[in-house]
């Protein structure tokens, strides 16, 4: 039996042995589904596909068809006048068939209207052949120009060496060369005689002061002189100050304001008392502190004779200390902060000065006689 469907009208198919041309006209869908449609019903379907303007939708399931009348249907489907949109077919195959038509039939058009052979595009190329002998040879070709030279080879091995030739003629006698270098010192020689004096030089610098010579004898008595007692007494004594704040430490502090500097035995440029006359000496220091704490200390010949510490409270305070001491002469004795960042020290010329000062009480009486032997 044939089957059929349709959409606004109603459309059905005779059975196998039923003529086409006894179906009603389809006007949206048509279904001939096992029909077991022939040639000569594929060529009427061709013809209804270019002519039915309304026909978009057939259905050609479970039918067999012939190359023919595969052929017959694409050369319907093909035309410009036909509106199918869809084609409902369980045959895999019939809808390969239809799409390899059409390609085809596109190659045979185009191939037509340029006038060249027909050859499809879709064909498949067969298995390549063996190949063919070879061929003659050719002429000799022209030579071609010359190449850039290479580079040079590496140098031989180095060869055996040869025998040793005879004795050339003697050449001429080259240009003198250079001077040589300085060679070795040679043996002294002989002393040659004496020249003539020569030039008094220059005076040379004042030596060390030599030791003390045996006393010599004594002179003859002179005339009666002026009395000047007072030059036998020897003096000592010094008082100075300071105009910058917060010295360095472990170093002899420099007090650079002279105020007093009898003998000039307190040397400014080093902070130091050197002592000139053996005796017993008093030495003190009064000391503005502000801001730090304050440890400073008397030296003696870089040994600390006396050592005081003052805390800072907040507000300005004064350290002092004082000694008496017996120095020998060339002692050294000065002021210097014996610990770190305890360097309290401050000066301030308008209105606080930190002083040092020293002078000597009396001279050794052995020292004195000696000197009034030397005055006699």
């Amino acid at each position: 039996m044939c089957d059929s469907s349709e959409s606004k009208d109603d459309v059905s198919s005779g059975h196998k042995d039923s003529s086409p041309a006894e179906a009603k006209t389809p006007h949206e869908a048509e279904s001939l589904q096992s029909c077991d449609l022939t040639e000569k019903m594929c060529e009427f379907i061709s013809t209804a596909l270019c002519n039915n303007l309304s026909l978009n939708e057939l259905i050609l399931s479970n039918n067999e068809l012939t190359d023919e009348g595969v052929w017959r249907i694409c050369q319907g489907l093909l035309e410009a006048n036909c509106a199918l949109k869809i084609l409902k077919s369980k045959m895999w195959a019939f809808v390969g068939v239809i799409c390899l038509s059409q390609c085809i039939i596109g190659q045979l058009l185009e191939a037509r209207s340029k006038g060249a052979p027909s050859q499809f595009i879709c064909s498949i190329p067969g298995l390549p052949g063996s190949p063919g002998k070879p061929g003659t040879s050719g002429p000799r070709g022209e030579d071609g120009q010359i190449g850039i030279p290479g580079r040079d080879g590496r140098d031989g091995r180095k060869g055996e060496k040869g025998e040793k030739g005879h004795p050339g003629i003697k050449g001429k006698v080259g240009l003198t060369g250079k001077v040589g270098e300085c060679g070795e010192r040679g043996l002294t020689g002989k002393r040659g005689p004496v020249g003539d004096p020569g030039d008094p030089g220059p005076p040379g610098s004042l030596g060390n002061l030599g030791e003390k010579g045996d006393k010599g004898q004594r002179g003859p008595t002179g005339a009666p002189g002026i009395c000047k007692c007072g030059s036998l007494v020897p003096k000592s004594a010094f008082s100075v100050g300071i105009t910058s704040s917060y010295p360095t430490e472990q170093a002899p502090i420099k007090f650079n304001k002279v105020l007093f500097n009898e003998g000039g035995h307190y040397n400014p440029e080093t902070g130091k008392f050197i002592c000139a006359y053996p005796g017993i000496y008093y030495f003190s220091y009064d000391i503005t502190l502000a801001n730090k704490h304050l440890a400073i200390g008397l030296v003696q010949n870089g040994q600390y004779q006396i050592k005081t510490f003052d805390a800072n409270t907040g507000n300005h305070d004064v350290a002092s200390g004082s000694i008496v001491m017996f120095l020998n002469p060339e002692d050294e004795v000065w002021l210097q902060i014996f610990y770190r960042d305890q360097n309290g020290l401050f000066a301030d010329p308008g209105w606080a000065d930190s002083l040092f000062s020293g002078f000597l009480i009396y001279a050794d009486t052995n020292y004195l006689d000696t000197l009034a032997e030397d005055y006699k």
